[in-house]
């Protein structure tokens, strides 16, 4: 297959009058020139986004069905707006419906579903007081129970988000140990024992400034531990709900290059025109671009991360280039893939996303596959 965009952004810089050999799912080879019989391709082509944080899509929660089939109408919902990779995620729940999730994930990879990349276990080891809309009955230390889950290595990347009050030093090197990528979040931990938490290797947070330890000037907090840190990576969901645009602007200055990535934490409405459901027999309402239970807490977003990467430019002034990284490359590095992710260069996987000046999205390729074309609806 050969296409050929308008412009393509790699990863480092932009290219214009180049094509794209794609073969077997892979870029074979980057030609210097628009090919007269390559698809010619309108727009701006790059890497596909890599969503770490994704509880539903398409009408479907994954703690409400976790199958395969719900993880087939998620990445399909998701690829709608640029997604070509993701990390389901169930937020905390029974031990029963964390092993159905893990089998899900487990047979979804067997079968080759395109897009899945692993499990995200957000919770059950959060804090009470930092536990937003996860329900306080299936809150929990961390037991034998969820340590067999978490070393099944049929289910991919493993992500576990946890409070580093909740649990002890010893649980955490074991996690790491087995692979496990451990992220901080729902956490009222102090700064000090955040501090200890990353010199054990812990090296992300889950959705900045959410659902953590505010800083203060004499308590810095899990967020002054995130800022502060030089090898921890931190999520960020950038809708202005969960976070105002300014508090990330100033992560963004913060941070060093490449340690601030996006997510959407989306939740079943992404995709559809769904305006409510259920979340553990609690109504979620979707209203101007967010979604609140009845007290006013937010439950999730109605993002997705074409309009992720069109808020990093438009609310926080980055350059395209920055803000095109930071849903591919970064999330890529942090996970550990970007030998294969997050870039485009020969030898890696075709994952692309086409879109115009006006940030709309107009096509998505997974593995070389056409999954989304915006002029087919």
């Amino acid at each position: 297959m050969l296409i050929s965009p308008d412009r393509l952004f790699d990863g480092s810089q932009f290219h214009e009058n180049v094509t794209l050999k794609i073969s077997q799912g892979r870029i074979h080879e980057i030609v210097s020139k628009r090919m007269a019989d390559a698809v010619q391709l309108d727009g701006t082509l790059t890497a596909g986004f890599i969503d770490c944080q994704v509880n539903g899509g398409g009408g479907k929660l994954f703690n409400t069905e976790p199958t395969v089939t719900t993880l087939e109408v998620m990445m399909q919902a998701h690829a709608h707006f640029g997604t070509t990779s993701l990390l389901p995620t169930l937020i905390t729940d029974s031990i029963q419906t964390m092993q159905l999730a893990a089998d899900a994930v487990a047979d979804a990879l067997h079968h080759g579903l395109p897009g899945i990349l692993g499990l995200h276990f957000e919770g059950p080891h959060l804090s009470e007081p930092k536990k937003g809309v996860h329900p306080a009955p299936h809150i929990r230390d961390l037991t034998d129970n969820e340590r067999q889950l978490y070393r099944r290595n049929d289910v991919g990347i493993r992500l576990v988000t946890l409070a580093p009050e909740r649990v002890e030093d010893a649980a955490i090197r074991e996690l790491l140990h087995l692979g496990v990528k451990v992220s901080i979040g729902h956490s009222n931990a102090c700064y000090e024992r955040t501090g200890e938490v990353l010199a054990l290797g812990v090296d992300g947070f889950t959705h900045l400034f959410n659902a953590m330890s505010p800083f203060t000037s004499r308590e810095p907090g899990v967020v002054g531990a995130a800022l502060l840190s030089e090898q921890a990576h931190c999520s960020l969901i950038l809708d202005g709900h969960h976070t105002h645009f300014a508090a990330a602007k100033l992560a963004h200055r913060m941070k060093a290059k490449g340690k601030l990535f996006l997510v959407t934490d989306a939740m079943s409405t992404i995709g559809c025109e769904q305006k409510e459901f259920d979340l553990f027999g609690v109504t979620v309402k979707r209203d101007e671009g967010k979604l609140t239970t009845p007290d006013g807490t937010l439950a999730g977003s109605a993002l997705d991360m074409m309009t992720a990467v069109k808020n990093a430019v438009t609310e926080l002034a980055l350059d395209l280039e920055e803000a095109l990284n930071m849903a591919s490359l970064y999330p890529a590095q942090y996970l550990g893939i970007d030998a294969s992710y997050g870039s485009i260069s020969p030898g890696k996987r075709a994952d692309f996303v086409l879109f115009d000046s006006d940030f709309k999205l107009k096509k998505t390729w997974i593995g070389g596959d056409l999954v989304f074309d915006a002029e087919l609806g």
